[in-house]
């Protein structure tokens, strides 16, 4: 899952794959903007099949708060 978002944050954001390791912050070490994310979110619900609430999106602050999200989505759980 974590290399699956990776490939979407390279190839729809355009963020350097380097700079991309699960501690990386979305908007201090990313630089990803509300839009940025809203984007990315409409992108992981295309690719994984899920549906992610707005509310949600408050959660993601790493790399890893979204991986552990769409695992958890995946699974069943949420």
């Amino acid at each position: 899952m974590y290399e699956e978002l990776k490939d979407l944050l390279v190839s729809e954001l355009l963020i350097d794959a380097a700079d991309i390791k699960p501690e990386s912050e979305l908007v201090a070490d990313l630089g990803i903007s509300s839009v940025d994310l809203a984007d990315l979110v409409c992108q992981c619900e295309d690719k994984f099949g899920i549906e992610i609430d707005d509310t949600d999106m408050s959660r993601f602050v790493t790399v890893k708060d979204i991986v552990d999200y769409l695992e958890e989505k995946k699974a069943g759980k949420k």
